[in-house]
């Protein structure tokens, strides 16, 4: 997913670490080096495994003190985002809501609010001085209004807070529950300190502990029947995390992927998924192979001639499903499904991409329960006809679904008093439309238990009450008995149950006298 190094640039990253033994010839050295050279050590260890593990993602740089800059915008050039590090200049005052907003702001311009994305806070442990300071920026924007803030996020992130900081300095234990305000208020994240001293190495552990938590690759292992192939998913697939009442489901991808059948892509359509990925071999060293183009003159960079001479069970997954215009059900986790299809994204060069259902069984609804699919040969008749043209999907269900009805919506003055208005000419029309008259008034009457709507009842029972009493006397009898029994009914306090129907009173006249 794309990523944003939000580095503090403020003249308190200029200042030198703090050696505990000064006496030490090494620590000595080490308390030259200043506070933004060591973030950029460490963001130079974040990049290099990008360029190593993660060549498919973006990241971008952003710097900051009491205003932002975007240094590099997302990018795949790494090695220029290294560069641009080497040229940082230090500025004023930290202001950290100064640099979220504009990790905020980048991110919607180049991604929108649908694109989960990770930002990485580097800074020193200072959180601000003055107005400036995050404990008054939040308070002044609560009291301008929750809006005002740029947490939490308006789009799926994770914000990780890495601090170049001694554990045991004053600053930072009194700037760590404001950070630890900022993870809540975004939801997601963590917040990262030295072990020990501030030294290199530290600093070094403490990014690699981030890149293991956040940034790892993913590798497993595609399985069909008896072949298979180690493969790698670009993005590396999160773990689905959802809330339920009593308990938090959290589900991650197996390291084994096992594709269970093959069906036609018009069966499949295109159905809801969780996420996307490119799936590529690996190599005999690990590292990511793609996929040869429709030319296969041309020499993989990376990999070499003795990599292209190799069978490739990828390769061969991608060609069949392309050629016979399939996909495959995959099976990445217990209860947890997925398709591998071809995609292209140009006419000269197509990959092989895995989409990611929501764990379960009934994730596509006109297919069915996933587990209840099979082999076409062994079922008794083909469901697929003679022709090709003929499809078992989607399948019919017996039990009729509540969208299918007709929803009751008043969004207007006008809705409603039009229902009303049917009511009465049905009413008028006593004892031809019985039937049609009870059938709207259960109608609204189930709307308005529905919506809570407890005083249109007694409104439209004084409506009949008085459309009774205007009865002309030619009238048939059995118009006021329907009439008197409806406005009670709805009046009545044993009757508003919205599963209960208000039925007509049988009586012995005929609407036919």
């Amino acid at each position: 997913m794309p990523t944003v190094v939000l580095l503090d640039v403020s003249l308190s990253m200029s200042r030198g670490v703090d050696a505990v033994s000064p006496c030490q010839e090494e620590e000595d050295t080490e308390s030259q080096i200043l506070r933004k050279d060591l973030a950029v050590h460490g963001c130079n260890i974040l990049l290099d495994h990008f360029i190593q593990h993660c060549k498919l993602e973006f990241a971008s740089l952003i710097v900051f003190s009491s205003v932002y800059k975007v240094l590099m915008p997302f990018t795949r050039d790494f090695e220029a985002i290294k560069g641009a590090l080497n040229l940082v200049d230090e500025c004023d005052k930290t202001c950290i809501e100064v640099g979220l907003m504009g990790a905020a702001q980048h991110i919607l311009e180049e991604w929108g609010n649908g694109t989960p994305c990770q930002v990485v806070l580097v800074t020193d442990g200072n959180a601000g001085t003055g107005q400036h300071h995050l404990q008054k920026s939040m308070m002044s924007s609560h009291s301008r209004g929750a809006s005002q803030f740029p947490l939490p996020f308006p789009f799926p992130a994770k914000l990780n807070i890495v601090c170049i900081a001694n554990p045991n300095e004053p600053c930072l234990q009194t700037s760590k529950p404001l950070y630890q305000r900022l993870i809540e208020l975004n939801g997601e994240g963590d917040i990262l300190v030295p072990e020990g001293n501030l030294t290199k190495q530290s600093v070094s552990e403490m990014f690699e502990h981030l890149i293991k938590n956040n940034f790892s690759s993913y590798s497993g292992i595609l399985h069909c029947g008896s072949l298979s192939a180690p493969v790698t998913l670009s993005p590396p697939p999160q773990p689905y995390c959802r809330h339920h009442d009593f308990e938090i489901m959290r589900v991650s991808v197996d390291p084994t992927i096992t594709v269970l059948g093959f069906l036609n892509t018009g069966d499949v359509s295109s159905p809801p998924a969780f996420s996307r990925h490119l799936v590529l071999p690996l190599s005999a060293k690990g590292d990511m192979v793609m996929l040869p183009k429709a030319d296969a003159g041309s020499d993989d960079e990376g990999t070499g001639n003795d990599e292209g001479k190799i069978p490739s069970f990828c390769v061969l997954l991608h060609g069949g499903l392309k050629r016979e215009n399939m996909v495959a059900l995959s099976q990445v986790g217990e209860n947890w499904y997925g398709i591998l299809y071809s995609w292209a994204d140009n006419k000269k060069k197509s990959n092989l991409m895995l989409s990611l259902f929501v764990p379960g069984v009934d994730v596509i609804p006109w297919m069915g329960k996933l587990s209840n699919l099979g082999p076409a040969s062994q079922l008794p008749v083909n469901p697929y006809g003679p022709s090709d043209t003929s499809s078992p999907f989607p399948l019919k269900v017996h039990e009729k679904k509540s969208y299918a009805l007709n929803s009751v919506v008043w969004v207007r003055q006008g809705g409603l008093q039009s229902d009303i208005q049917k009511i009465l000419r049905h009413a008028r029309k006593l004892p031809d439309k019985t039937q049609s008259f009870y059938k709207e008034l259960n109608r609204v009457r189930k709307a308005a238990l529905a919506y809570g709507f407890s005083e249109l009842l007694e409104g439209l029972a004084n409506v009949l009450e008085r459309e009774c009493t205007l009865l002309p006397p030619i009238s048939h009898p059995d118009a006021a008995i329907q009439l008197q029994h409806a406005y009670e009914a709805l009046r009545s306090h044993d009757r508003k149950d919205s599963r209960q129907n208000i039925t007509p009173l049988k009586t012995t006249f005929s609407g036919n006298d």
